[in-house]
């Protein structure tokens, strides 16, 4: 420790003599605040200033959904990898979309029968009616979240895959309750970067998965609200903090 810059002024020691300890306090606290900005009791939440939210829909009906913005730049960003047979969870809107004459078979996995999509129907947990190594590429986006055993499941996936295969993945880190979902399957987890590259790395290895975050404090607070992406600027939307993780996006190999 520099003891010379540490001491205090001749100001400073001349509070610290005359100066009661609680003003002293009270002077330190208000340093605090003029030191942010904007000041502490200033800021306008305008809109926002409430306990419900704009939207409990996601922002579907206002535009695109501000996770499905960033899903959907990751899986443009990585359209080669959807090819050959193609299996997606749910339905196969973003094989089609995204898989631009790549694509030979495609296949919808779907937990339970109704859906007029599904070409298989399995549980991805035991892997009952899965096929092994038949896949160049799963699609599984915004799934893990309600699968409880999570682990069997991203094993399932490396299951599917052929080798050289790719799963892309979306995880949900912050985020609303899909009250759907809930109250169908359950609504089990969110997750990091960090327990992503775990999750996948234990499985497929490390050396083989990509592991990224999208979003930022104020796109957290938009999602929140339900607002859509069309209502925030591009250069808010692209800004990455890795302290406010609105989705993670993980790509699997399968060695």
């Amino acid at each position: 420790m520099d003891l010379k810059s540490s001491a205090p002024g001749p100001a400073r020691a001349l509070a610290r003599r005359v100066l009661p300890l609680a003003v002293r306090h009270r002077l330190l606290m208000w340093k605090e605040r003029l030191s942010t900005w904007p000041p502490a009791g200033a800021v306008r939440f305008g809109s926002l200033r409430r306990v419900t939210p704009v939207s409990r829909k996601f922002g579907f009906g206002r535009g695109q959904s501000i996770d499905r913005y960033y899903i959907e730049n990751f899986l443009a960003r990585h359209a080669g990898d959807i090819r050959g047979r193609v299996l997606e969870i749910g339905d196969a809107g973003y094989t089609r979309r995204f898989g631009d004459g790549r694509v030979t078979a495609s296949d919808v996995l779907h937990v339970a029968p109704g859906n007029p999509e599904a070409t298989i129907v399995g549980d991805l947990t035991r892997g009952e009616a899965l096929p092994s190594e038949a896949f160049d590429c799963v699609v599984c986006i915004q799934t893990l979240q309600y699968i409880y055993e999570v682990q069997a499941a991203v094993r399932s996936l490396h299951r599917l895959l052929a080798p050289g295969g790719v799963a892309l993945v979306s995880l949900p880190g912050i985020g609303q309750i899909s009250r759907y979902d809930w109250e169908r399957w359950g609504e089990h987890w969110r997750f990091t970067t960090m327990s992503a590259r775990r999750l996948f790395g234990d499985v497929f290895g490390a050396s083989n998965i990509q592991v990224e975050a999208s979003g930022n404090v104020l796109s957290s607070v938009a999602l929140l609200h339900g607002l859509s992406a069309g209502e925030l600027r591009r250069e808010e939307l692209d800004r990455h903090d890795e302290e406010y993780q609105l989705s993670v996006l993980v790509r699997a190999v399968k060695a």
